[in-house]
């Protein structure tokens, strides 16, 4: 009795089918389309400061219109770093509180890259579509390290930037001694001190970014000061134990009064190069890129031993000395030294 099921009770209940099922799409199954918005009203500006998710943009690259602004969601984890040139949508009013939203970041034509040493693989972009840097080096207190400079030269060559040299504490160490070491390189070297006169420094800077690195405590956020008298950059005291300390935690662009921008970069300890190959400082040469174009595959550029056939070795006269100056920043390469 108690298992017995009857015909009429198995036609009263209904009888379903897939007919009878209404599936609900979820979020998950909606279309998703790889078309972002075109954003055609999108402004021009220019990045001149980062902050914890915001970002500083002078539309039009003009200093007088400051905006704040975010990364659009369809850019997802773009890098966007001072100097960048952007569109900028949303509310561009620049009032307290407005927030605007990044949507485009153009192609950069130079990029200023360093690692935290030789051995990292990550590349830290420390400013884009600069034209020009200035490495801003003390001749004494602290005592100049070469080695700074040859690695931040390399760094310049490979980004696409023109390199200069800016000697402060000229006063207390001859200058010609140590800008001897970089004469077949053809670099600018101005003295930048605190009484030396800027006007042959600022003419170079009109006009043009300019991205301005050194270790801490050498001057340079002094000399920032000078260029840009109402940047209110702190000044830092050298430490006893010849390592200054850091007064710039933050990259930060500036409008100079006779236009241009400079960009001043926190102090640095070490200036990793993991990223660069040494055909990535030749090709800045075009005397010397002509030269290596028969090298064999492989050929570090350093000449004998380790690379008997370089053609770096068949120039002669202006280009030979040039490119042993280059072979010797190459070495800096070879040295995994970030210092």
């Amino acid at each position: 009795m108690g298992g017995d099921v009857d015909g009429s009770t198995l036609l009263s209940r209904r009888q379903y089918d897939e007919s009878d099922v209404r599936v609900r799409p979820g979020k998950s199954s909606r279309p998703r389309t790889k078309d972002r918005p075109a954003h055609l009203d999108a402004v021009e500006g220019m990045v001149y400061s980062v902050d914890r998710g915001r970002w500083g943009v002078v539309l039009g690259g003009d200093p007088h219109r400051p905006v704040v602004a975010m990364r659009a969601r369809e850019l997802g984890r773009t890098p966007i770093v001072v100097g960048d040139r952007v569109g900028v949508v949303g509310d561009l009013s620049g009032r307290p509180d407005s927030l605007s939203r990044i949507v485009r970041v153009e192609e950069r034509t130079t990029v200023l890259r360093r690692t935290a040493d030789d051995t990292d693989p990550f590349e830290r972009i420390v400013v884009a579509n600069a034209s020009q840097l200035l490495i801003v080096v003390a001749l004494a207190d602290p005592p100049p390290r070469t080695g700074l400079v040859e690695r931040a030269l390399v760094a310049a060559y490979a980004g696409g930037l023109s390199p200069m040299l800016g000697l402060t504490k000229s006063d207390l160490a001859d200058p010609d001694e140590f800008a001897s070491q970089f004469a077949d390189l053809d670099i600018p070297v101005l003295a930048v001190g605190q009484d030396n006169d800027l006007a042959d420094l600022t003419e170079r800077l009109t006009g043009r970014v300019t991205a301005l690195i050194g270790h801490s405590g050498v001057g340079k956020s002094t000399l920032v000061n000078r260029l840009v008298p109402d940047a209110d950059r702190a000044t830092g005291v050298v430490s006893g134990v010849g390592k200054g300390r850091h007064t710039s935690t933050q990259s930060v662009a500036l409008p100079l009064p006779s236009g241009g921008w400079v960009v001043d970069t926190p102090g640095i300890r070490s200036f990793g190069l993991a990223h660069i190959q040494p055909d990535d400082v030749v090709a800045a040469f075009t005397d010397l890129a002509a030269a290596v174009a028969d090298c064999p595959r492989g050929c570090t550029h350093l000449g004998p031993p380790a690379d008997p056939e370089c053609g770096l070795d068949t120039l002669e006269g202006k280009s030979l000395r040039r490119a042993m100056a280059v072979r010797e920043l190459l070495a800096s390469l070879a040295t995994n030294d970030s210092w």
